[in-house]
């Protein structure tokens, strides 16, 4: 079941003409290739979010946990010939295309290959805490303020009912939305393009935390990148 709170129309951003595809949700270059699927690089040190993210977690979490996302999908379209030219996001957006055989495997693993690599380039070293441009004026508009926004979304995610992630979506009436998503379900299987997610996973998080998803929560937004989030909430705006 998703979660939807706090939807109203966003201002548009000021955008330039950008190459990218306006379905690509992962990359700047273009969307994902589902076959081969291919293990980004992390764009940091396993230790470089430190501050919130020990190295251990971060090194278990993209060698292993995301290569294994990238490893079943591959295995699963392996012999589907027909699949192969097409894209992670074209398939999760079609999911009654794929055969019902290798269906809830696409949906996983093309899903974890997908919500990891936009989970990767929406953290740095050097985030600030507070969101810039565009996005922290759609922020206050939609939420009345940056705190009452974190705290809706903090509560989203620490009310996510085991696996899953929480989001910050623009819908296709264009409005911004906070979502939760079970499992590696991806928000564009709901129409919606995602600006910001955390994962809720206790792989995510459990080596430093234990139980204490709220607090991982409020920890992370000190590792945001929000000029990448504001990259994606241009792109998502020009749809």
């Amino acid at each position: 079941m998703l979660l939807l709170i706090s939807c109203q129309t966003t201002p548009q951003a000021q955008t330039t003409p950008s190459t990218a595809q306006p379905t690509a949700v992962a990359s700047p270059s273009g969307e994902l290739s589902a076959y081969p699927a291919q293990l980004p690089p992390l764009p940091y040190e396993y230790g470089a979010l430190a501050k919130v993210i020990d190295a251990e977690t971060m090194k278990l979490h993209h060698d292993r946990h995301h290569a294994t996302y990238v490893e079943n999908l591959n295995e699963a379209l392996k012999p589907q010939t027909n699949l192969q030219n097409r894209s992670v996001e074209a398939l999760l957006r079609d999911l009654n295309s794929v055969p019902e055989e290798i269906r809830t495997k696409v949906r996983d693993n093309g899903g974890g290959h997908l919500n990891h690599t936009i989970f990767w380039q929406i953290m740095t070293p050097d985030g600030s805490g507070q969101p810039t441009g565009a996005i922290a004026q759609a922020i206050n508009q939609t939420f009345g303020s940056f705190d009452n926004f974190r705290k809706q979304f903090n509560e989203a995610g620490g009310d996510r009912f085991g696996s899953g992630w929480v989001w910050l979506v623009r819908n296709p009436q264009g409005q911004l939305q906070l979502t939760t998503t079970p499992n590696q379900d991806n928000p564009i299987m709901n129409g919606n393009f995602p600006i910001l997610g955390n994962d809720v996973w206790e792989h995510a998080y459990y080596l430093r935390y234990q139980n204490r998803r709220a607090e991982y929560l409020d920890n992370w937004w000190n590792v945001v990148n929000w000029q990448e989030v504001n990259r994606r909430f241009q792109l998502a705006s020009q749809q």
